[in-house]
C-alpha cells in the first residue's frame, strides 16, 4: 500500500542538519509500519554553494536561501529548525502561523520569553510540534525510563548528571557562533546541560528549584573570518569577546523530593561526548553513559545478597525499545540512530494528529530551568523554576 508523505523543508544544514536529514533518509526503510513518512523536499541556507552541496549529499530534492518563503509554501509540511538559537522563535513561529507540523532543535530559544511565544504559536495556530532531544530515544535510556516507570528502582532520590566535552580548552580556538550570547544564547549550559536537565526531568520529575554556577574560562578568542560551524572557519589575527560560559554546574531540588547535582562543560581534557547521568532510588540504581551508549549498570536491592552489583545489560535484544527494527541482539547501533528514533515517532504521532514527545511544552520546561540557573549563577542564591 502506498504510503502518505509528509514534505520536509530542513532549516540549516551544518551539524545538526546533517544529522536530521540522516534520520528522514533511514526512518521508513527500518520502521515499514509507518503510515506516514518524510519526504526530504527542500533544504535552506544562507549560503548558496554550501547549501547546494548540501542537498546534494543529503538527498534533498531542491534547495533556497529563504527561510520565509520556504515555510510558507504551500506543499511543505514539516518545518525542521536546525539553525542557530537566535533563529529558532522567529523560525518556529512563522511556521506555526503557516499550520506546519514544527519542529525544533534544543535548546527551544535562547530564553524564556522567546520559547513562550514559540508555545503560543503552536497553540494558537493548533499544530503539531517536537523538540530534539534526542538522547531519550537512545534504546537504553529509553529502556531506564520503562524500569524507573515499572517501580523497579522504587522512590528516586538522586539524580547526578554530567556532560563533558574538550572542544574549546585551546585559547586559539576562534570565536564561532556557539560562544557568542546574542546568536546561541548561552554557552554550554544551554548546549548541554539542556540534553541532561531533560533526561532528568523525563526520568525523574519537574525541577522545583536550582542554585547554580557558571565560568568563562578564556574572554577573549581570535574572530573568524567566515563562520561555517563550532568545529569550522578561519581565524583572523583580531580578538573578540566571549560572551557566553564556558562551564556550568548547578544543585536542583524535584517537586517529588529527589535532589540532583548537574555539571557542563567544554574544559574537561579527555572527554569528548560524555553524556552520563546516575539515578538512586530505594529499591535500585541505573547508570547511562552516552559514550556506551548500548548498555545500562543497573543494581537492584531485592537480588540474592550474594549476587548484589551493578550488572551490565547490553540493550541490544529485539524486546528492548526501537531495537527490532535494527540488527540482531549484540549488533550495536549510534548517535546517529537516535535522531531516527526521534523522526520514528514524531511520524507516528503525526499519523494519529497528536503530539509528538518530545514536544515544545518539554522545550518550555527545560528552558525555564536553564533560565533559573543562569539567574541563581548571577545572584548567588537559590532561584524557583518558574511554572
Amino acid at each position: 500500500m502506498a504510503k502518505k508523505r509528509l514534505n520536509v523543508a530542513l532549516i540549516g544544514y551544518q551539524f545538526m542538519g546533517k544529522a536530521h536529514s540522516n534520520a528522514y533518509r533511514q526512518v521508513e526503510h527500518f520502521f515499514p509500519e509507518l503510515e506516514l513518512v518524510p519526504h526530504m523536499k527542500v533544504i535552506c541556507g544562507r549560503n548558496e554553494e554550501r547549501v547546494c552541496s548540501a542537498a546534494e549529499r543529503y538527498g534533498f530534492e531542491e534547495y533556497a536561501t529563504d527561510w520565509e518563503s520556504v515555510v510558507a509554501r504551500n506543499d511543505i509540511d514539516i518545518v525542521d529548525v536546525s539553525t542557530p538559537g537566535n533563529l529558532h522563535a522567529p523560525i518556529a513561529i512563522a511556521a506555526a502561523t503557516h499550520g506546519k507540523i514544527t519542529l525544533c532543535e534544543k535548546p527551544i530559544a535562547n530564553n524564556l520569553k522567546e520559547a513562550r511565544e514559540m508555545v503560543a504559536a503552536a497553540e494558537q495556530n493548533n499544530i503539531l510540534h517536537g523538540v530534539f532531544f534526542n538522547y531519550r530515544k537512545a534504546p537504553a535510556v529509553s529502556f531506564a525510563k520503562q524500569l524507573i516507570d515499572e517501580g523497579a528502582l522504587g522512590k528516586i532520590f538522586h539524580f547526578r548528571g554530567t556532560y563533558l566535552q574538550d572542544w574549546i580548552v585551546d585559547p586559539n580556538f576562534p570565536l564561532v557562533w556557539r560562544l557568542q550570547k546574542e546568536v546561541s544564547g548561552s554557552g554550554v549550559h544551554g548546549d548541554l546541560n539542556a540534553h541532561i536537565i531533560d533526561l532528568a526531568s523525563w526520568l525523574v520529575g519537574d525541577i522545583q528549584e536550582v542554585s547554580g554556577m557558571m565560568e568563562t574560562f578564556i574572554k577573549e578568542r581570535p574572530v573568524l573570518k567566515e563562520v561555517d560551524d563550532r568545529l569550522g572557519g578561519q581565524a583572523s589575527a583580531e580578538m573578540g569577546k566571549v560572551t557566553v560560559d564556558d562551564a556550568a554546574m548547578f544543585l536542583a531540588r524535584f517537586k517529588n523530593g529527589a535532589i540532583g547535582t548537574f555539571e557542563a562543560t567544554r574544559f574537561a581534557l579527555g572527554r569528548k561526548n560524555y553524556n552520563r547521568f546516575e539515578i538512586n532510588g530505594s529499591k535500585g540504581s541505573l547508570v547511562f553513559n552516552l559514550e556506551r551508549m548500548n548498555e545500562l549498570e543497573l543494581y537492584l536491592e531485592n537480588d540474592p545478597a550474594g549476587l548484589r552489583g551493578f550488572r551490565t545489560i547490553q540493550v541490544t535484544d529485539g524486546s528492548h525499545p526501537y531495537v527490532g527494527a535494527w540488527w540482531p541482539a549484540g549488533h550495536i547501533i549510534g548517535y546517529e540512530h537516535t535522531f531516527t528514533h526521534l523522526i520514528r515517532d514524531v511520524m507516528e504521532a503525526a499519523a494519529k494528529q497528536e503530539l509528538p514527545s518530545p514536544n515544545f511544552y518539554d522545550g518550555l520546561k527545560c528552558q525555564a530551568v536553564l533560565e533559573a540557573v543562569e539567574a541563581s549563577a548571577n545572584n548567588r542564591q537559590w532561584v524557583s523554576v518558574e511554572a
